[in-house]
């Protein structure tokens, strides 16, 4: 299985130079429209400075010496027209789509790999006139100071590297600036001159040449003018390279856009003319002035012998002046040529290398080249080396400007320019196809194949060929060629970010990649090395090459040619024809300048090229392997990648499954939390009736004594229910994550006293044996929630009673480094392994007959566990059946090291209690009538007037009435809740206290701290005598008991018995003086079924009890303790 590929974008982090588009100047990519802050004038008089290059007056010397002067003038008018005419549309494309000469040259017919090679000639260009220029100024430096020319040559080259790294900022400051200088120097000397009289005109108007040739027109040397002019063709890149920086047009017709586009592109050859036929009467009046026919057609003589007419000839001021005015040119002209040539390397060397260093880089390098081809003597080679440049140049250019001027108009090829690599072949046949044919034909010219008529035509029929073949291609085509996908158009105004430079771009300058599948802009999209041209499969190099072989080959073939052997002939065939192009260009220039070693020439060079084949054999081969092994790899790490992509797909889907299933839980679990807290509240309510009315019929008096025993089984079934009650809520209180824990200071002896005098009495009503084990030295107060650590341990304890029938449970404690272990053990039955992993999950009951007969909801010890987790311990259960069970639980327990003094208890409330002041009034407010009788019926008894409201509106009118001391509002009321009529009541004014009562006990105030509306929460079912107590406080209500009797209680009699056996009445003493009630309460329990206890000592005991009157309890006990 295969997908499409997707690639972990990596940001791209470019170095200073690359990173300031003030040194790029926006190469490789779009110029920005922000960045074209200049006015179209001063880009043109920028573009212009190119016009200051000496090497026009140098060809138009070399000409005029060669040729003859009719045969110049005719070249340079030929040519000037040709030039501007390919020249126009070329800048007014540029200009108008903000891209440099390689953009250009790939959108216009040749394709994103087709145009490198465009690219370098280009380079070529600027490197050759650098190197030429700066010869030039090299020789002015040699003639005026005396510098040797290797210096002047590393001088001349180095000079511009400052000016060129800032780009067209610094570049067009220095050109407009130094424009009047150098038209200023210009024109002095030529004034001059002609001041002298017309004999320098018309020694210039007779010349025919150094051979005496070229009096008359002469179609050979007419040719050979055209070669070496057609070579300026390629100026135009340069004046494109800043013609991009023109601003956008205001409208189609704006003249000013167009004077400036033309004036600075195209036009630069009408001035470019001038200086070229000024060359060539320059050089011959240098002729004319002793001037050596070898030097004649340097500038800088040319120069001196014009400024001798100022200053005098052979003065000391005329070599200044001319030095001066070398220097200025070849400074103009050479930042032109640098900025051109680094624009151009990065072009090239970006897409053969997929890497960046900045244009600063290249700029270096294109200097060193011209340093080295000065070296080499390039400017003495213009006459031959121009001619075979220009044939090259000519092809790309005539291709180029046919593309633009013919194909676009014509609908042959898309509107506009685009270059970026995403929407491009590697190869479109139209511009490369037509450069290939020219060059084909201008070669078999040049080298006299076609007749000695054309050879020194071959440049301008490589022109023609050129121009003719690319709209025959773009026919013959259908121009499917151009756009390997369509472009995206609407990126809108604002600017787009790029996903892997992460800077933003104008739309212009980005392309949708898929393999990031997000923008990406064009110098990102152009060195990525990893994406394997995704977005346009079809557009690749080899893919094209391999259609191409598949449609003109037998399929073998074809299937041979695209093998590793047919690769490496073709790498080999390249590698051959460039070094033969080369060795074929020193023997041309080196026979040219001695004829007479042509065949030592030949043999010396025919023995290097073989040399180097079998050379290049080997590296040709050993390249084709290394790609064939990257191809394997690549092919490979594709593969795993389409299965790791596969695997992760079925992650995917599986995880969204789970996470489904995991939402469906959740949402389960909350609907039955919400479940179990509808249900709770809609059983305490009536529960809370239930419960409060047996506790007033409990302590009627009037109730027959042998009724109270039923009144009891009701209070204590309802106290049950409410226990399990309480126990959902607990668990669903911990799920939600709303169960609070306190930090209470608990004395460690009391606490273990308690429960173990508590679980003693359980496990000896079940007939088994309780031991307990503590250590020697404890904390005398620790810090942990007592009602919670209570909870779990009685839990934990009643459970092995429980499930117990015969032997002990013990309890054993052991405390070290603040850590406490509880450990109850049992000699039960046990818990099969099978159990265990899932003991404390909620509502199961155990596997065993023992454990589903024993009665229990299965919420113990999931409520203990959670506890016991909140507490910050653990429980952990190991068993094995018939070998008992071990509970253990681990948790700290802080050592309190300054505890709160001791409160005494407060003394027991006397069974017949008033209240001192004025009669008080509580509002109960509550929608359940039953619960509003139920707190009539509580507080009313106690001297409490009670007001009674159905709901928040009407509690607000009572209250409005005035004379309400205490407000019980209930919160759950439909319409107006207990919290809105609470928040009504203290918006109204009302400072008194306010009392929340409900059944859920999730219901949180809104509203915390010193800002809440109520003083207190009352939850159901709740017990008479804390109600009593917390209202009390809220009413600020001082009790007056009963007075106490002064004398000792007599010795009670009972009218059924004796009394109890001393066993009991000391063990109900010790309970006692601690205010253990529970364990009293089960103590009681139990002796009721001793037939030797007279039941009413069991009834009157169990009514002091749950009066709370431990006093006159005491005192009794006392009594028959000192008369037994």
């Amino acid at each position: 299985m295969s997908g499409p590929q997707r690639i972990i974008p990596i940001r791209r982090d470019y170095n200073r130079f690359v990173a300031d588009e003030t040194l790029e100047d926006y190469a490789l990519r779009f110029t920005a429209k922000k960045a074209r802050r200049w006015s179209s004038l001063e880009v043109a008089q920028t573009a212009l400075g190119s016009i200051s290059f000496l090497a026009l007056e140098a060809i138009g010397g070399t000409l005029a010496l060669t040729a003859g002067l009719p045969n110049t003038v005719a070249a340079v008018l030929v040519v000037g027209l040709i030039i501007f005419a390919t020249a126009a549309p070329i800048t007014v494309y540029a200009a108008r789509h903000g891209v440099d000469m390689d953009l250009l040259t790939r959108g216009a017919g040749f394709g994103y790999l087709g145009s490198t090679v465009t690219s370098l000639i280009y380079a070529s260009f600027t490197f050759l006139f650098f190197a030429i220029e700066a010869a030039i100024m090299a020789l002015a430096l040699q003639l005026c100071f005396g510098l040797p020319l290797g210096v002047g040559y590393l001088l001349c080259a180095g000079a511009v590297i400052p000016l060129v790294v800032y780009g067209i900022r610094l570049i067009s400051r220095f050109q407009i600036w130094t424009q009047p200088i150098w038209i200023g120097l210009s024109l002095l000397p030529l004034i001059f001159v002609a001041a002298q009289g017309a004999g320098p005109l018309r020694a210039l108007t007779v010349f025919p040449g150094l051979d005496g040739g070229g009096a008359n027109f002469d179609l050979a040397r007419f040719g050979l003018a055209t070669g070496v002019l057609l070579a300026l063709l390629a100026q135009v890149g340069e004046q494109v390279d800043f013609l991009r920086f023109v601003p956008e047009p205001a409208g189609p017709r704006d003249r000013r856009w167009w004077l400036a586009v033309l004036a600075g592109g195209a036009g630069w050859i009408l001035p470019g003319m001038l200086k070229i036929l000024l060359g060539a009467a320059l050089a011959v009046l240098a002729l004319g002035h002793g001037v050596p026919p070898e030097h004649a057609a340097e500038p800088t003589r040319m120069y001196a012998v014009a400024f001798g007419y100022l200053t005098g000839e052979g003065s000391r001021a005329a070599l200044l002046l001319t030095g001066l005015f070398v220097i200025v040119s070849q400074l103009k002209i050479n930042l032109t040529n640098a900025y051109a040539g680094s624009i151009a390397w990065s072009n090239f060397f970006s897409r053969l290398t997929h890497s960046h260093p900045g244009r600063v880089v290249w700029l270096v390098f294109n200097v060193a080249i011209a340093v080295l081809l000065m070296e080499l003597g390039i400017d003495k080679t213009i006459e031959s080396t121009l001619p075979l440049y220009g044939a090259v140049v000519s092809a790309w250019v005539g291709a180029l400007a046919a593309d633009l001027a013919v194909n676009k108009p014509l609908g042959l090829s898309p509107p506009g320019i685009e270059f970026k690599r995403a929407h491009l072949y590697a190869v479109n046949p139209v511009g490369t196809g037509a450069m290939a044919l020219a060059l084909a034909a201008g070669g078999a010219a040049y080298l006299g194949w076609l007749g000695p008529i054309l050879q020194p035509f071959a440049p301008l029929l490589t022109l023609a060929v050129a121009f003719g073949a690319a709209p025959a291609i773009a026919w013959a085509t259908g121009g499917r060629w151009y756009l390997a996908r369509t472009p995206k158009q609407d990126w809108g105004t604002a600017e787009v970010t790029c996903r892997v430079c992460e800077l933003p771009f104008e739309g212009e300058d980005m392309a949708h990649c898929p393999a990031y599948d997000a923008p990406i802009c064009s110098l990102c999209c152009s060195l990525d090395a990893r994406c394997g041209d995704l977005c346009k499969p079809h557009g690749r190099l080899e893919v094209q090459a391999q259609a191409v072989a598949a449609r003109i080959l037998p399929g073998r073939t074809a299937a041979w040619i695209g093998a590793p052997l047919g690769r490496y002939l073709a790498v080999m065939l390249t590698l051959c024809a460039v070094i033969g192009l080369i060795l074929g260009i020193v023997h041309a220039g080196a026979t040219i300048a001695h004829p007479e070693n042509r065949e030592f020439l030949r043999t010396a060079l025919t023995s290097v090229f073989f040399t180097l084949v079998v050379i290049l054999g080997v590296v040709a081969w050993l390249f084709v392997l290394a790609q064939e092994s990257r191809r394997v790899a690549q092919a490979e790490t594709m593969r795993q990648t389409a299965l790791y992509q596969a695997e992760i797909a079925a992650h995917k889907i599986t995880d969204a499954k789970l996470q489904e299933a995991k939402e469906r839980a959740e949402a389960a679990n909350q609907a039955k939390s919400r479940y179990v807290v509808g249900i709770s509240h809609e059983l305490r309510t009536p529960l809370s009736t239930v419960l409060g009315y047996a506790q007033l019929l409990e302590s009627d008096p009037a109730i027959p004594a042998h009724r109270l025993n039923g009144l009891r089984v009701i209070r204590r079934s309802a106290q049950h229910l409410s226990g399990l009650i309480d126990g959902l809520l607990d668990i669903s209180r911990m799920e939600a994550g709303r169960l609070q824990i306190h930090r209470d200071e608990v004395r460690l002896a009391d606490f273990l006293d308690q429960l173990v005098d508590m679980v003693r009495l359980q496990a000896r009503e079940a007939g088994l044996e309780f031991r307990f084990s503590r250590p020697e030295i404890l904390p005398a107060v620790v810090a942990t929630d007592e009602k919670r650590l209570r909870q779990v341990l009685l839990n934990l304890l009643s459970n092995a009673i429980k499930f117990t029938e015969t032997g002990t449970v013990s309890l054993d404690l052991s405390y070290r480094s603040q850590i406490a272990i509880f450990t109850i053990r049992d000699t039960g039955p046990g818990i099969p392994e099978a159990d265990l992993a899932r003991i404390f999950e909620p509502f199961e009951r155990g596997s065993t007959p023992a454990a589903r007969s024993t009665p229990g909801t299965g919420l113990g010890l999931t409520i203990a566990n959670l506890l016991a987790q909140l507490l910050g311990g653990e429980i952990t259960v190991t068993a094995a059946p018939g070998g008992g069970t071990q509970a253990r639980l681990r948790l700290m327990l802080a050592s309190v090291a300054q505890p709160a003094p001791i409160v005494p208890p407060a003394p027991a409330a006397a069974p017949e209690r008033v209240y001192a002041g004025a009669r008080r009034t509580v509002l109960v407010a509550d929608d359940d009538s039953a619960h509003r009788a139920l707190m009539r019926a509580i507080l009313e008894p106690q001297g409490i007037s009670v007001l009674e409201a159905g709901s928040g509106p009407e509690c607000l009118a009572i209250v409005a009435r005035g004379g309400v001391d205490l407000i019980l509002l209930d919160i759950a009321m439909p319409g107006m809740t207990g919290w809105a009529a609470a928040a009504a009541l203290r918006q109204a004014g009302h400072t008194g206290p306010i009392a929340m009562m409900s059944a859920n006990v999730h219901e949180i105030s809104p509203v915390r701290g010193d800002d809440a509306p109520h003083d207190a929460i009352f939850a159901k079912p709740f017990d008479l005598r804390d109600v009593m107590e917390r209202i009390g406080k809220l009413l600020h209500l001082e009790w007056t008991e009963s007075p106490a009797p002064t004398q000792p209680e007599p010795v009670p009699a009972f009218a059924d018995g004796p009394g109890p056996g001393p066993e009991h009445i000391g063990e109900l003493l010790r309970l006692g003086r601690i205010g253990h009630i529970r364990a009293i309460e089960a103590k009681l329990i139990q002796m009721e079924e001793d037939a030797t206890v007279p039941p009413a000592f069991v009834a009157r005991m169990r009514g002091l009890v749950e009066g709370y009157d431990l006093r006159r309890y005491l005192s009794v006990l006392q009594e028959l303790a000192r008369h037994g």
